[in-house]
């Protein structure tokens, strides 16, 4: 086994031990209130990318690519969606992976009592500074013939969108928004859906209905969502910055 391996496993120990989560709780879990923390990598600079990200000397991730996003990504058990914090004021800290001595960025942030949230580290593109965006996340209880999504928008080149989740090749000029002028960094209200395979479909806002199939600025297919889950989508621009946009589907329940 190389050194870097031996490294890697090490640290993702770490992680399990000092980042319990309610999924999944570690021995060393906060003594005191604690909100969930989840955050995901949107730097758009393909040389600081991959990250580790680092939570007051604790690994909390580890080689996070371009939308990657921890806890989730880590290995069990500390693997659930998002990460038991302590309270109050906290300062995360991005490495590059390939070059640990290099700082890509710190970001410090504040943690409510019993409250979700979502840190993206943003920006960066051309060697431009990093910057940092939170949303709340209300992570409401769906039932077992439920599901819960929401839409978040942290493209900045997109500009405001209109953005559809349908049947698979729904006819868009019939369609309602699921998420009508949405803005950069902003979030819509989370919307119930029945449990099936849907396609979320983004368009500029306020485009006229009958040209919205050609206006179509973001895909994505084949979105299995199963009852009694919540999930957040997120529109981004492309790992070096621009179109064409991306699109990840975060799990929040």
């Amino acid at each position: 086994m190389t050194i870097k391996s031996i490294g890697l496993i090490a640290a993702l120990a770490l992680v399990g031990a000092a980042c319990g989560t309610k999924e999944a709780p570690g021995p060393l879990d906060p003594g005191g209130p604690t909100g969930r923390v989840r955050f995901v990598n949107l730097i758009t600079d393909p040389t600081r990318v991959p990250v580790n990200a680092i939570l007051e000397a604790v690994p909390f991730g580890v080689n996070l690519a371009y939308g990657a996003t921890t806890p989730a990504t880590l290995p069990s058990p500390s693997n659930a969606s998002y990460s038991a914090i302590l309270s109050g004021t906290r300062s995360l800290v991005l490495k590059r992976t390939a070059d640990t001595s290099v700082t890509v960025a710190t970001i410090s942030f504040t943690v409510p009592d019993n409250t979700d949230q979502t840190l993206y580290a943003t920006g960066g593109t051309g060697g431009a500074a990093v910057t940092n965006f939170i949303t709340t996340d209300a992570n409401p209880m769906p039932t077992a013939s439920q599901v819960e999504v929401r839409i978040v928008n942290m493209s900045p080149s997109a500009g405001a969108l209109d953005v559809f989740v349908t049947a698979p090749n729904a006819d868009l000029a019939a369609a309602t928004p699921t998420a009508a002028n949405l803005a950069y960094q902003g979030a819509s209200p989370y919307v119930v859906f029945a449990p099936a395979t849907y396609q979320v479909r983004a368009v500029p806002a306020g485009t006229a209905a009958a040209a919205r199939s050609t206006s179509v600025v973001l895909t994505i297919n084949n979105v299995a969502l199963a009852g009694g889950t919540g999930r957040t989508v997120v529109i981004a621009d492309r790992a070096a910055g621009g179109a064409p946009l991306a699109g990840f589907v975060l799990t929040d329940r």
